[in-house]
């Protein structure tokens, strides 16, 4: 049995591939920047699905957010280890890896993700090369729902955002300056809390502020991590994420505006991602035939 797993900070989808039939499975998102290994292999064992198949996995591909370095690639690595413990083969890359492979396959590309945070990468077919940092919800995450939610909270608390969408605010989730504060420096994941206001903004999409405020998002986060590629123009600009997925008419208006032309977009990379395994596992058989 092979898993394959694509983890945003939100929510992470699963897929085991057990001969000819896929199991499905979905956990919280892990990011090892902010979760130990302990409690990545405690969430996982509350899945029934990942629990009860866990003696017969002999492979573990996982792509997650925050996975950019060997320390962290380590602590995920130990949690899938304690876990699955017949798996021969543990692998953990980033997730802009996982996107690049979903989106591109083996072709050159720009690769983004507009999720809970935002990132972006050049992918030559092969290997990802990485841009501009990804600075997080605090310091950058351009065009994110977190990065959306931190400008509609600001803006309400600020007694800025427009009097109608205010009320309507109010009545859906009732933000004080306490709790907000609270929610954001004083609770784990604020990152998840400022991007769960996405649901607010996507019902109310069609209203000026909002229009104006996705625009301007997302043409910050391409001025800031598409344009930096000295080729942008001419290879194609590929997305992965639910605030691409969902708006992406607002994202076409800033690729035809700033001149870039969009590959694919896609909101969960699951599917192709386990389908770029499967192909390799298929290409790495037929060449055993041979040999």
């Amino acid at each position: 049995m092979i898993i394959v797993a694509d983890s945003g900070s939100t929510k992470c989808d699963w897929i085991l591939i057990d001969r000819d039939r896929k199991l499905r499975a979905e956990t919280m998102g892990f990011n090892p920047f902010f979760h130990s290994a302990d409690f990545i292999f405690e969430k996982i064992a509350e899945n029934e699905v990942l629990n009860s198949s866990k003696e017969r996995v002999e492979e573990v591909h996982f792509y997650g957010a925050g996975c950019s370095n060997v320390g962290r690639i380590n602590i995920v690595k130990e949690a899938l280890a304690k876990h699955f413990i017949n798996a021969k083969i543990i692998t953990v890359e980033e997730d802009l890896n996982g996107a690049a492979y979903a989106t591109c396959g083996n072709d050159e590309g720009i690769v983004c993700i507009l999720g809970t945070g935002s990132n972006a990468c050049y992918y030559d077919g092969q290997n990802v090369i990485k841009g501009q940092p990804a600075l997080g919800y605090i310091l950058g995450d351009e065009g994110s729902g977190a990065y959306f939610g931190k400008v509609l909270v600001s803006s309400y608390l600020y007694g800025n955002l427009p009097k109608e969408l205010a009320l309507d605010l109010e009545e859906y989730c009732n933000p004080s300056l306490d709790s907000v504060l609270s929610s954001v420096y004083n609770e784990p994941h604020a990152n998840v809390y400022l991007a769960s206001f996405m649901k607010f903004i996507s019902n109310h999409k069609s209203h000026e502020f909002f229009e104006n405020m996705i625009y301007d998002g997302m043409k910050r986060f391409a001025e800031i991590h598409i344009t930096h590629h000295p080729n942008y123009k001419n290879i194609p600009v590929s997305f992965v994420g639910s605030i691409a997925f969902y708006f992406e008419d607002v994202l076409k208006r800033v690729a035809e505006d700033m001149e870039f032309n969009i590959g694919n977009i896609i909101q969960k990379p699951i599917d192709a991602l386990t389908d770029f395994h499967l192909a390799m596992v298929n290409s790495e058989l037929e060449g055993q035939k041979y040999t």
